[in-house]
């Protein structure tokens, strides 16, 4: 057993989520979300340099010489699956392993919403997960696509960098593409996919105009789009997608994406009172008030469509942590410190509340 497998091995007989090994130090793993030393000596530069040459697949090699960081996965059949970045720091090579399941998570083990089960049931649009990183937003994105898999028969298609949870068809077929292996870009994945008949797309991420054109593209000709973005709440997704656009094109992706937009859906991981992870969610539907306020871009209000769409399915994350608190899954400084607006959270644990998002949307 080489000294990486020796190390990935102690860590997921620890249940370390993460793996960091930097020059000089000990390997450090997060377990519980806590950062925890193994018990070895201290690794040296070259070292890790070895290690993160060896697992580093041949199409992110260039990308290492040219960029100096590479993100690319790992698979030891006898230890997991590893999603994988190898970086250099002040000039010496560093190394970050996120162990990933090869099981896919369906809602319940995830503590999400089970309004968010009825997601699986729509066929065209988009439907967007948000949350900062490591807020489980690719692990939501597959337990969704695992939900329609066992649903309905699709054709569904995802490109992925790195591909993270592989899929066992059931009643859908399922075709995962990796950039770098099976496509060289995003870019070039995105040219060539409507013509390999989906009925699904999963786009691991927005990040750029080509992934919006093509997600927008797709949901307006019956398609079904899923993808993550980078936003720290649902009524913020629409402006960070507009904020790559220039400003002579934003009112035109706009109004597409108020046609388009079926959900966005937002993560925040908590600590319940085991210590244990659960997400806080935030819900927003594209009811005709919603789309509405995106028509005429009135995005700051969309908050208070937010927080006033309880029987559309929609809650802020505020409701969202009230709920935890008010059961006893998380403490109150726990919830406090997650909350968007904890002085109105406050005031709700002490039985008032306000109609302010009611109010603001009367005032329109």
């Amino acid at each position: 057993m080489t000294l990486l497998q020796q190390i990935l091995r102690a860590a997921v007989d620890n249940g370390a989520s993460d793996v960091h090994l930097k020059p000089d130090q000990v390997p450090v793993f997060r377990i519980h979300g806590e950062l925890t030393d193994a018990d070895t000596t201290p690794l040296t530069g070259d070292q890790i340099a070895q290690m993160g040459d060896h697992i580093l697949p041949p199409h992110a090699a260039q990308a290492f010489e040219i960029n100096h960081e590479a993100d690319f996965s790992y698979d030891d059949p006898d230890i997991g699956r590893f999603r994988v970045n190898y970086f250099m720091a002040q000039g010496r090579p560093c190394v970050v392993m996120r162990h990933v399941k090869t099981e896919v998570p369906d809602f319940e083990s995830l503590r999400l919403p089970e309004n968010l089960k009825d997601l699986a049931d729509v066929h065209r649009g988009i439907i967007l997960v948000c949350g900062t990183t490591g807020s489980g937003k690719s692990t939501t994105l597959a337990a969704l696509v695992d939900e329609i898999n066992r649903r309905h028969r699709h054709r569904i298609i995802t490109i992925e960098d790195p591909i993270e949870y592989l899929f066992t068809d059931k009643q859908s077929m399922i075709t995962q593409r990796e950039v770098g292996i099976d496509t060289m870009s995003y870019q070039e994945a995105l040219v060539h996919l409507m013509r390999q008949d989906p009925d699904v797309v999963l786009i691991g991420e927005m990040r750029d105009q080509a992934s919006i054109r093509t997600a927008l593209l797709a949901a307006q000709t019956g398609h079904l789009v899923l993808s993550s973005l980078h936003a720290t709440t649902s009524s913020m997704a629409i402006p960070r997608m507009l904020d790559m656009f220039s400003p002579d094109e934003r009112e035109q992706v706009r109004h597409s994406i108020a046609l388009s937009q079926q959900a966005v859906v937002t993560q925040r991981m908590l600590r319940d009172v085991k210590n244990e992870y659960i997400p806080a969610v935030e819900i927003m539907i594209n009811t005709p008030t919603v789309r509405k306020l995106i028509e005429t871009d009135r995005l700051d209000v969309l908050e208070a469509a937010i927080e006033t769409g309880a029987e559309d399915g929609m809650q802020t994350f505020n409701h969202s942590i009230y709920e935890m608190i008010k059961s006893g899954l998380v403490t109150e400084e726990q919830g406090m410190q997650f909350a968007t607006n904890p002085e109105s959270l406050k005031m709700n644990l002490k039985g008032i509340f306000l109609d302010e998002g009611k109010r603001i949307l009367s005032d329109l």
